[in-house]
Order: C-alpha cells, then structure tokens, then sequence
C-alpha cells in the first residue's frame, strides 16, 4: 500500500514549514499567492488527500478530533490530577460532538522535540497541552505541528499563546490569608519553586500574604516536595520537617497530593494534624487512601477550565473570532478537616 501523503512530505518538497501547508490548503491568511498556489499544484500532484475528520461541519464546532498531550511525568501510579482534567475535556468534547484523545510524552521524546504520533499522523484538528512542557518542545509543536494549540493548566512567555489556568497566586494567598485569619503566626510554604509554573504562582500567592501580614521576604520558610527537574515527589528525599523550635503552625502545600504526603510525614515524626500542626492543600483531589483526613484547600473548577478550553481550541480549528491570551478561572475555599 502507497505511504499516505502529509502535510511535512509536502513542506519538505517545497521548502517552508509545515504550519504554511496547513494554512495554504485551509484558505488562511499569512501565505502568498504564489506559494499557496505552488503548495496546492503540489499537493495534487503527490496525491494528498485531507482527511474526512477535518472537514468543517457547517461552523457549528462539531466533528473535530483534539489531540491531549501530557507529559508521562504527570502520570505517576496514582489516578493523577491530570488525568481527572482530561477525563471532564473528553466529556465535555463529546457533548459538544468532539472526540478528544490523549498521548503521553515521555522525556526523552520531550528533550529530542519529537512530536507526538497524533501530529505526525495528521490525528487532530487541535492540540490541548495539559500541564507544562518545555519552552523548546512547545515551540517545535507550535511551528512545525501546523495545528491550532491551547494550553490547560500552565501558561508560557510567548504573548500570543492561548492558555487557561486556574487562579493558583490567588487561591494561595487566598489560602494563607485564612490561616492569619485562624491566629496562625508561623505559615510554611511546602513545594519546589520552579518545577512548575503553578507552583511558582502559588508560592508567589503565600508571600504577598506574609508580606501584608508584617513578615519579610526572607522571614518565610519554603520546604521542597519533589525534584526540580523530573517533578518526581519523595517523601523521603524532600518533605524535611524542621526541628522543634523552628516548626511552623501551619503549612501551605502547593497541591493536596503534596498536602496528604506532609502530613504523612509529620505522623511519622510524632506531629498530630491538625491538633499540632495545620495543614491546607490546592485544587480539592486526592486519590482515595491516601489520606484518612479531608484537607482544606482551595477547588479548581475543573469544569469551566474545559468548557474555556474547548471553546478557544474550537474557534482556532474554524478560525473564528475568539478571546484569546491567557483565561484565568476562579476556584474556591472548601474547608475540611486539617485545620485546627
């Protein structure tokens, strides 16, 4: 059987990206007269042929395939956050007439910018990135995927990408907030600045609350949960307890996984939650077992993040007017059991 022809056999015939044949065959703006014409004689001549899945449905934002990438990291042995978010994007996708189908990336494929086989196979009409990946990997899946992209969960530097987060500054200092609140004086931060961004936002949050609160930048005691390169969290390698006349009141944890595993921790170590110490977690999951105490933190809406998502990755499929930048939604206190 003859190899199907794709839009990167064709980009490499004529010498421009594979973004430009995509958008040479779609009708859109941003390639001249002369090269969309080259491209299309080109196209005919190979034998390519669009696939029926790409086809518009009369505008109606039905019918497209949407390609989810996660890096494998976030999948860990435990039904992860991630895969939650993804399981209520391909809901709300068939709702709406859309499949959504997802492919981990691994490491090594991130490091080597190997795009994922759902773009190289010409799978999706669109791609959601759920959970940050590296600068370069996004540019290549930008400029050589030929596909509209939409990023859930993270933002990047690069002003004209589409992303929808959840408000991890605000629900941080949100957070800490309520601990001052409670007469809490001594307040932690548990995660590792950096491996993320929404860690990094998050931590951000806690600091503007200390520093309303009369402490300085240099006052506030951060505690490290995982590797700030693989984002592989080790309750034995990280999570260090202070010593008894250093030990906070409470601790602000960067997520409820990270939460569940301090208090673990501080078990271990003779401390009872919440009768010792406080603890407040971020985004209201935990995989059942991990944890025989519900923690208070702050609930990502999940649920709108995917009807935001959906609705930009949809609009950019049909180039259709759309708000686009970064959409941020708002969460909300949900007050359990790990607060004295």
């Amino acid at each position: 059987m003859a190899k199907n022809v794709t839009l990167s056999d064709i980009a490499k015939k004529v010498g421009v990206s594979t973004v430009t044949v995509s958008k040479a065959l779609s009708g859109q703006n941003g390639v001249s007269d002369a090269v969309r014409a080259q491209i299309k004689s080109l196209a005919d001549e190979m034998g390519y042929r669009k696939k029926p899945r790409s086809a518009k449905r009369d505008r109606n934002d039905e019918g497209y395939n949407i390609g989810v990438i996660i890096s494998d990291g976030f999948l860990d042995k435990y039904s992860s956050f991630y895969s939650t978010m993804y399981k209520e994007l391909a809901a709300q996708a068939v709702n709406r007439g859309c499949f959504a189908f997802m492919e981990p990336v691994t490491k090594e494929d991130e490091q080597a910018q190997n795009l994922p086989r759902l773009v190289t196979e010409e799978r999706a009409d669109g791609i959601v990135v759920i959970g940050h990946l590296s600068e370069k990997y996004l540019s290549s899946l930008r400029k050589k995927g030929g596909l509209p992209v939409v990023y859930m969960d993270f933002a990047t530097t690069d002003r004209e990408a589409d992303a929808v987060i959840s408000n991890g500054y605000y629900g941080s200092y949100f957070l800490t907030n309520y601990l001052f609140d409670k007469g809490f004086k001594k307040i932690a931060f548990l995660g590792t600045i950096g491996s993320t961004e929404s860690i990094t936002d998050r931590y951000l949050g806690y600091i503007k609350s200390e520093i309303e609160h009369g402490y300085s930048y240099g006052d506030s005691m951060v505690i490290m949960d995982r590797d700030p390169v693989t984002g592989r969290m080790d309750e034995d390698k990280y999570f260090e307890i202070p010593d008894k006349d250093n030990m906070p009141e409470a601790f602000v944890c960067n997520s409820d996984l990270a939460a569940a595993k301090l208090i673990h921790k501080l078990r271990k170590e003779g401390y009872g939650v919440p009768d010792d110490v406080s603890v407040v977690g971020y985004d209201n999951y935990l995989y059942p077992g991990l944890c025989d105490i519900g923690i208070t933190t702050y609930e990502v809406d999940i649920r709108q993040m995917a009807r935001k998502v959906l609705h930009m990755i949809t609009h950019k499929i049909d180039n259709r007017p759309y708000q686009g930048g970064v959409q941020i939604v708002e969460g909300r206190l949900i007050e359990k059991e790990s607060v004295r």
